[in-house]
């Protein structure tokens, strides 16, 4: 199943695409409110781009509620000072796509959408329902850790399909292995020059306590890998192949980025190089198969953008198994160890809403760095589905 959307004048300006820094699960962003996270980088980041916005919605993207999230994004949009509305959009891990999505899709004349996805699934609520049955026992879950365990439609873990589509396809843990340790190399490639790559678009954000505040400008918790460590360890399930090395970790962090048209960007002031919106494309495959989503909502928005794979110049996914970037690049013909240059999910962690976001705001960098081309973006999310854009930079 596929859906797929094809945009005229949809413009991204690279100074107006930014991330936090992604915090590993229980760390240091662990007691900080979503909406609080994302206000303050999102403030910051406006600011640094210099430019005279004239928002006329802002587009929040979130997965885990949290305290004061009942309105969700006016709260946000008024702790920011700008007088607007807007939808609050939850696809799992696809939210990043979907919220881009959204935003291409509202643009008239020359108005601008503010974007912001934010997530915190460490400590994410716990929720109790009434009971029906007599004496109204109520039922509750942990909303996060529940979640990660129990597909809707298996109502087995998300780690178990990812050993399903790895059994399907015969690979082996080596593969696995191997495709890691090379990811983080490229993740150290965003490290280099003193993280000159990641200086381009990362926000610090203010964490810790009030009595010990801590600044954070680059990632927290993420743990050096090498081929070595990575064989060692045992598959975590029976017979499995997925290691926790060869898989992500839940992790705290917000993204976001301005959507408008040419004259938009022209009217704001915006300086510097524009990226083209040219289409998205969402799909659901079999039940259990989650990997395997990326490549029909690959080729979904390749096709309504009127673009072969072949020109395309640098795929970014979002990756919280190996397997997933080994079933792509054979899916769609292609060598995974050129995907993700500069590091993705797989590394630097997985905080649900904003991770789509994040990848994508590395694709236009990694495109600008190799002076302009063509840019895919997939990933997968809970449910077997998954998201993907396709974007230019002249």
């Amino acid at each position: 199943m596929m859906a797929r959307v094809r945009f005229d004048d949809a413009v991204i300006p690279l100074q107006a695409a930014w991330s936090s820094p992604f915090v590993r699960w229980q760390g240091p962003a662990a007691g900080i409110n979503s909406l609080d996270l994302a206000e303050q980088v999102t403030r910051r980041a406006l600011e640094r781009t210099k430019a005279e916005w004239r928002f006329d919605e802002l587009v929040l993207g979130w997965t885990v509620p949290q305290k004061d999230g009942f309105y969700g994004a006016p709260t946000l949009a008024a702790r920011l000072g700008l007088g607007v509305g807007g939808p609050m959009i939850h696809q799992a891990c696809a939210t990043g796509v979907a919220t881009l999505h959204h935003a291409a899709a509202g643009l008239d004349g020359a108005n601008a959408k503010l974007v912001v996805t934010t997530d915190r699934t460490s400590n994410g609520p716990h929720l109790v329902w009434p009971g029906a049955g007599p004496g109204g026992t109520v039922e509750s879950e942990n909303l996060v850790v529940d979640g990660f365990d129990r597909d809707p439609t298996t109502n087995g873990s998300m780690l178990s399909t990812a050993e399903r589509v790895a059994a399907q396809a015969g690979f082996r843990k080596e593969e696995l292995d191997e495709l890691t340790a090379h990811r983080y190399s490229q993740y150290e490639d965003g490290l280099a020059d003193d993280r000159a790559f990641q200086r381009r678009f990362i926000v610090p954000i203010t964490a810790g306590s009030r009595r010990e505040p801590l600044e954070l400008d680059a990632d927290w918790g993420v743990r050096p890998t090498t081929l070595e460590g990575l064989q060692a360890l045992k598959p975590v399930l029976p017979d499995g192949v997925v290691s926790y090395g060869s898989q992500t970790h839940p992790a705290d962090g917000t993204a976001g980025l301005v959507v408008t048209t040419a004259a938009g960007a022209r009217a704001a002031g915006v300086t510097g190089p524009v990226a083209r919106v040219l289409a998205t494309g969402f799909a659901r495959v079999a039940a259990g198969e989650m990997p395997k989503a990326p490549v029909p909502a690959a080729q979904a928005a390749l096709r309504d953008a009127g673009v072969e794979l072949g020109s395309i110049d640098v795929i970014k996914t979002h990756n919280p198994f190996a397997v997933n970037d080994l079933w792509l690049a054979r899916e769609l013909g292609v060598d995974a160890r050129t995907m993700n240059p500069f590091g993705c999910s797989l590394i630097y962690g997985h905080p649900q809403g904003p991770t789509g976001t994040r990848g994508i705001v590395e694709l236009l960098h990694a495109l600008e760095l190799r002076g302009g081309g063509l840019g895919l973006f997939t990933g997968c999310a809970a449910g077997d589905s998954a998201g993907a854009v396709v974007v230019a930079l002249d």
